[in-house]
């Protein structure tokens, strides 16, 4: 009994054509979801503001929310890029840097450090000089904690060394063997 389709039959070409169509449809989907992911990442993160926004916001509000955010002095050229697209008035930039400057006192502190690193977000270099120690610090000990976690997830997951169900009705196989 040989159960092995011959490559010529007329079996093992209705297979391929199925198989092709199937792989078609799903990389078509698999590029079009892609191109969804990336426009809407696109415009998550560059955010255009309106002549309205350009005009009437209070820059000091905004530097101050820049600031907290850990947004650098660079960042400014966004708002000046987006106000001179839309023909809106120039942003105000003594009242923004005020405001990030503010901002960076909330960012700037050991807990928010400490926060930031055990959260596992990266701690951006906008920070005085003075006391950056302290700050470097609590953000290598919140860093460690994260890194720490995360291995110690990993290693209690189920399967943790790669070899999960694939969908085939294999099932578990200890070190990679087929049996």
């Amino acid at each position: 009994m040989n159960y092995l389709i011959e490559s010529n039959s007329s079996g093992a070409y209705h297979a391929r054509k199925l198989m092709s169509k199937v792989m078609s449809k799903t990389s078509m989907s698999l590029s079009l979801l892609g191109a969804v992911v990336l426009t809407l990442s696109g415009c998550a993160t560059t955010q255009s503001l309106t002549p309205q926004q350009c005009q009437s916001s209070n820059w000091q509000e905004v530097g101050y929310a820049d600031g907290s955010q850990g947004r650098s002095g660079a960042y400014f050229g966004h708002y000046t890029n987006s106000c001179a697209s839309v023909g809106g008035a120039s942003p105000n930039r003594i009242q923004w840097e005020q405001g990030r400057q503010q901002g960076l006192k909330n960012y700037c502190n050991e807990l928010n450090a400490y926060k930031l690193g055990r959260e596992g977000y990266d701690w951006q270099p906008v920070c005085p000089l003075e006391g950056i120690e302290k700050l470097e610090e609590a953000y290598s000990q919140g860093r460690y904690y994260y890194i720490r976690q995360r291995d110690l997830d990993y290693l209690r997951s189920p399967y943790p060394f790669g070899y999960r169900h694939a969908g085939f009705g294999y099932g578990y196989r200890p070190f990679g063997y087929g049996w």
